[in-house]
Parts: structure tokens; sequence; C-alpha cells
């Protein structure tokens, strides 16, 4: 993408009501209005749905059409990427979905303790090398970032092409005794998977399964 068209997309996202943009600063220092405030957003006290590393939004938009009872909020910090599913929620007029651009790390200065629902977390980077361990978004650290946030019922869900990512989180899960509620290792070979999960396709979902690679899945709650 041109760095023009980035600037044009930044300027944009500027001007969507859908779209937070808070500092690090803000955030830190705990002056971020939105945090534990989410509800007043959204003008509701339904349930909140996080998608982490949303990139283009085409999940968190495609979970709000088909829940309109619960409220989405894709993260990401590539605001560039997220503008096209923000863009869509403005002209679709849907109004359960919202886009935050911040890095995942600081996750729990953007939400109050036990005010997430269920969390999301679609075809991250698999980070396969030893040394990458630290940045795969279900290690153990991660984990407890998620907890924090989540309600104590709360749902975290992993869709991914890679199969080592999904070995490797459920071999965490296992380890560290969370409860995995759902597993499989080709959604849409294999009976028994949630409907969300093969009625809703990302942009390179549908590259992955030209290629006929396995689409994987799991639900779990962390204990």
């Amino acid at each position: 993408m041109g760095s023009k068209n980035k600037l044009k997309r930044f300027k944009e996202n500027e001007t969507f009501p859908n779209v937070v943009q808070p500092t690090r600063e803000e955030l830190v220092d705990g002056s971020f209005k939105h945090k534990g405030q989410w509800q007043t957003f959204f003008k509701n006290d339904n349930p909140i749905v996080l998608e982490l590393g949303c990139g283009k939004g085409e999940y968190s938009v495609g979970l709000a059409k088909k829940y309109p009872k619960k409220n989405f909020i894709g993260i990401d910090i590539k605001g560039a990427r997220f503008w096209r599913g923000a863009k869509t929620a403005v002209e679709e007029s849907i109004p359960n979905v919202a886009f935050i651009r911040t890095q995942i790390e600081l996750l729990e200065y953007v939400f109050e303790q036990n005010e997430v629902d269920e969390i999301w977390i679609t075809f991250p980077d698999p980070q396969i090398k030893y040394k990458r361990t630290k940045h795969r978004m279900t290690n153990a650290e991660f984990l407890k970032r998620y907890k924090k946030v989540l309600k104590p019922d709360g749902i975290m869900n992993l869709k991914t092409d890679s199969e080592f990512m999904h070995g490797y989180t459920l071999g965490l899960l296992h380890g560290e005794g969370h409860e995995v509620l759902y597993a499989n290792h080709d959604v849409y070979k294999q009976e028994g998977s949630p409907e969300e999960v093969t009625s809703i396709q990302t942009f390179y979902e549908s590259q992955y399964l030209e290629q006929n690679k396995p689409i994987t899945y799991i639900r779990f709650k962390i204990k």
C-alpha cells in the first residue's frame, strides 16, 4: 500500500465515530475515558467481545452482523488495515462494532477488570522461531493479560491456519490446567464446529482454503 493511500486512510479513520485511537501515554496514565465505560460508548449493556489483531476487520464486522445483541471491538496497531472494517460498518450502519488502534500488550489499560465477555484471536502470526515465543499471542504471559480483562466465565477463541500454533496452544492450555471446551484441527472437514467459525471468513482465510490448508479452532477458558 502506498504512503499516500495510508495517509488518506489514517485521516478518514479520524472521522469515523467507531474508531478510537488513544495515545500510549493516555492509556498508561489512566486518563483513557472509555476504560470501564464501554457500555456508555455503545449506549447499551450488551456483552463485549474483542477480536485481537483484527487486520481488515472482516471477522469483527461479520460477528457484529450475526449477533446484534453483542458489542464487538477489533483491536490492531495498524489503522490502515482496519480502516476497511470501520468504513464498512459506517457505510452499512452497523452500530455494535468499533475499532481501537493500540498494541495488544496494553489491553489491561483499555479495559477494566472483568469488562470483557469473550475474545477472538484470528489467524495470528505463529512466531515459529523459539526466540519469538514471547510474541505468540497465546503464550502464558498473554493469557494472563486476557484473564485480567475477561469475566470469570469469559471465553477465548483461537482460529488459525497454523498447525504449529494450534498444537502449541493446546499443549500450553493442557499443561497449565486451563479448560479446553472444544478443539478441531480441520473445521471445514470435521463436524461440530460452532456456526460462527465456518460461516465467517477473512480475506486470508479464503486464500488458505484455496490452497487446501486446514483451518483449526480452539475454544477455551483461562483458569
